[in-house]
């Protein structure tokens, strides 16, 4: 397990976070994560952009599932075999976001241990023995982010920012549902999908704020970087698609 820790997530994340300190002027810490947080939603961006389909599809295809589950409500077989010959048809993968949220755990988490452990050797120290051959350690390294924001503690603006773009991400990217209509018969379904919107739209960027504040700058530097590239890919696949 140890191995797969550091030759997928913890060695490329700790080189990559060097070599862009190496490269930014001062050698920014603050500028050299952004750039690393970038580097991995390039890597990522296949699987970003398919998750962001997904969602899209989801939303267009729910009238066909809805008659579906009207058409085979007595039949459940019948109708788990109808939805996957809608989702094969639009050629959607529903795991797909699943997977981008499971991969970017351990990143999150080795990030946040390159700059505080460095295994062994936190910043601004560089561990040269879990350096690549081809990286170098740099000269400088700065801990004040743009000058104004110290790397090593805690950051109410950008936690802000964190979840102000968590809420912009979970509005943009999850469907509205219809208003509960007055005498209408209780749908537990429904209701739930309502609950469930409200706590991701408006509880979890309370969550992004209070977390990205209590562990550190960053952590909330990576959510507000992560959720404005997001963002974006959103935009980009309702433009093309």
């Amino acid at each position: 397990m140890g191995t797969i820790w550091h030759t997928f997530f913890f060695d490329p994340v700790y080189n990559s976070l060097v070599f862009f300190i190496n490269l930014v002027p001062s050698g920014d810490l603050g500028v050299a994560m952004i750039l690393t947080v970038l580097l991995v939603k390039t890597i990522l961006l296949p699987l970003s952009i398919k998750a962001v389909k997904t969602q899209k599809i989801m939303r267009e295809i729910e009238p066909k599932l809805k008659e579906i589950k009207t058409k085979h409500k007595d039949d459940k077989q019948a109708q788990a075999q109808a939805m996957m010959e809608i989702y094969k048809k639009a050629g959607m993968n529903p795991l797909a976001s699943l997977m981008l949220i499971f991969i970017q755990i351990p990143v999150i988490i080795a990030l946040y241990f390159s700059v505080y452990s460095g295994g062994g050797v936190p910043l601004p120290d560089i561990n040269t023995e879990l350096l690549y051959s081809f990286i170098t350690a740099p000269a400088e390294v700065s801990m004040q982010f743009l000058g104004q924001i110290d790397m090593t503690g805690r950051s109410l603006w950008l936690a802000l920012g964190a979840g102000i773009t968590q809420y912009f991400h979970v509005k943009l990217t999850m469907p509205e549902l219809p208003p509960k209509e007055e005498g209408a018969e209780p749908d537990m379904k429904a209701d739930f999908m309502r609950n469930m919107q409200t706590q991701m739209k408006y509880v979890m960027p309370i969550i992004i704020t209070f977390v990205a504040y209590s562990i550190s700058t960053t952590i909330a530097l990576y959510f507000l970087v992560s959720n404005l590239v997001t963002i974006a890919q959103e935009y980009f696949v309702r433009k093309h698609r």
